[in-house]
């Protein structure tokens, strides 16, 4: 199978190296709300619980909104620090057309989700957009033929093929269901868009060279002889 080069006057461009500082930046700076968030509720001991989200309990719907913003304890936060850092500076990257439907889809749809079908339990944690931001990464790197895009589809097997298990039911303090709706929504969202932020592919000296001949050929009449 051939993959496609990216144009390096795209990929090495100042556009470019702009949208992967803002990337960074972005991630980086979503990642300092969530412990900004953490630490203050750590400072005046405020229980995360009510601001978590609680299956087909009206006033759990809030938590549609505000329980990826809170964890239980500093390990679940960084936890969700590192792959949301990583993978999410590599989404605006990579896909940043994708980006404006796919985080407020892994965001809230999860959360909706599981009001509607989760267990009688209280879910919080920024999990589910980690892995719908990884199963979008992912899957679109797989169907793209571009070499960047699969490059960063195999390091985030590599780094976080062991989150497949988060969305079985094997421990019950985990919310499995937010893991398992937030990873459908990217693999899903990933087919849908897959015609999205398709770099430019690099073109070599024999293409244009055919593309050249090709304006240059006489046209053919119909009895199979060149016209003049």
């Amino acid at each position: 199978m051939h993959f496609d080069v990216p144009d390096p006057r795209y990929t090495h461009s100042v556009h470019s190296r702009a949208l992967l500082a803002l990337a960074v930046r972005l991630s980086i700076g979503f990642v300092a709300v969530l412990w900004i968030v953490h630490l203050m509720n750590w400072a005046v001991d405020l229980d995360p619980a009510p601001f978590g989200l609680r299956p087909r309990d009206w006033s759990g719907l809030i938590g549609i909104v505000t329980a990826p913003l809170v964890h239980r304890d500093f390990a679940h936060l960084f936890a969700n620090s590192v792959p949301l850092a990583a993978v999410g500076a590599a989404m605006l990257f990579l896909y940043p057309h994708s980006t404006l439907r796919v985080l407020p889809a892994a965001y809230l749809g999860p959360g909706v989700l599981v009001w509607l079908f989760g267990r009688d339990s209280v879910h919080l944690g920024a999990s589910g957009l980690v892995y719908g931001l990884v199963g979008y990464v992912f899957v679109a790197g797989l169907l793209r033929r571009d070499r960047r895009a699969i490059a960063v589809s195999l390091l985030v097997v590599l780094m976080y093929g062991s989150l497949a298990w988060g969305v079985l039911p094997i421990d019950p303090s985990v919310s499995w269901e937010t893991h398992l709706a937030a990873a459908v929504i990217g693999v899903l969202l990933a087919l849908a868009l897959r015609r999205l932020d398709i770099p430019p592919r690099k073109r070599y000296a024999w293409e244009d060279e055919d593309a050249e001949s090709a304006e240059e050929a006489p046209p053919v009449a119909d009895d199979g002889t060149a016209s003049r």
